[in-house]
């Protein structure tokens, strides 16, 4: 017996792309005791520093903040703090990369120099969209394209052994474990991330109506507001769910385990099963959830939203889903 289709819910705002949406200009309050605003002969350490104050403003995520200020970094190692941002060329950003790839003694992947061309373009895209600097040097640089490896997903015969298995732990007549066909139930159903199964409450289980259950999927920080959204369940979710809670008794966190112990439940479910060309985890679960509604005909901003993702990172993940299905 195969896992229902759960459609998409509310759908969320994109995420702010950094590259389209520099600020217009760098306000300074005079009567403050703030730094004035940039300029072509402000120091490209000075830049880097109002940028970061930049993306903290705009809500970048966390890692992307963090990896831009580590290519940043490396770039301030190459060329002096002083270096004026008039100064700086295309040629000697070509020279930046050059270096990182020959010279500086740990060569990085083709993915980390792609990205590490983003960062720039990102950074001197902003100062010039704000009018700090007339000429981009970053414009010309050619960007390179990575394309990652597909993630791996269940196949219909895969997905049917593995619910089979969760269905034979959930009536064990014996030592009856309700928890894997709720926890797998959940991700084939929603296509969830590992962190936000982790946050999931008892409480956004919303069974207000019987037949239209949903999860709702919340963000605390309001940088990530575009991520909250209620995800459709089946009503035969309800049943298995309600012998869990009487069975381990939850009192805040529908799951209250550590995110890892949630992975060795899965991958003993994927053994007990038979899956041997993968291990069965959060992020196979999602792909194989995300690829059922492709093919299942839910329209791919439904699918987007449904993931919680920004129209920046659907790009990448929509040419994977449809490679995985078998269609482009």
């Amino acid at each position: 017996m195969d896992l229902p289709q759960a459609n998409s819910a509310d759908q969320s705002t994109a995420s702010t792309s950094a590259a389209s949406s520099a600020q217009k200009s760098v306000e300074v309050d005079p009567a403050t005791s703030a730094p004035p605003p940039l300029r072509a002969n402000s120091t490209l350490g000075d830049a880097m520093t109002a940028f970061d104050e930049y993306m903290l403003g705009k809500g970048f995520s966390d890692n992307t903040i963090k990896a831009f200020r580590n290519d940043l970094k490396i770039l301030r190692a190459f060329m002096d703090d002083s270096a004026l941002l008039r100064q700086v060329q295309t040629k000697d950003l070509n020279d930046f990369l050059d270096w990182m790839q020959s010279d500086r003694g740990r060569p990085c992947s083709a993915k980390t120099l792609a990205r590490r061309i983003t960062t720039l373009k990102v950074f001197f895209g902003w100062l010039h969209s704000t009018g700090v600097i007339g000429n981009d040097p970053a414009e010309a640089i050619v960007q390179q394209t990575v394309r990652t490896p597909l993630p791996t997903i269940l196949q219909d015969e895969e997905i049917a052994r593995l619910i089979r298995v969760c269905q034979d732990l959930l009536w064990d007549r014996n030592k009856a474990d309700a928890r894997p066909y709720v926890l797998v139930s959940l991700l084939l159903q929603t296509g969830m991330k590992k962190s936000e199964c982790a946050n999931v409450l008892v409480a956004d289980i919303d069974r207000s109506r019987p037949q239209s259950p949903e999860v709702i999927i919340r963000y605390n920080d309001a940088r990530y507001a575009h991520k909250n959204r209620r995800l459709p369940l089946h009503p035969n979710f309800i049943n298995p769910l309600d012998q869990y809670l009487a069975q381990f008794k939850p009192e805040r966190y529908l799951f209250e385990c550590t995110p890892r112990n949630l992975e060795y439940v899965l991958d003993e479910v994927g053994t007990l099963a038979k899956v041997s060309r993968m291990q069965v985890g959060f992020e196979t679960l999602r792909w194989t959830c995300a690829v059922r509604d492709f093919r299942n005909g839910m329209p791919p901003e439904q699918i987007r939203t449904k993931m919680g993702l920004s129209k920046v990172s659907w790009r990448d993940t929509s040419d994977k889903i449809h490679r995985l299905a078998g269609r482009g």
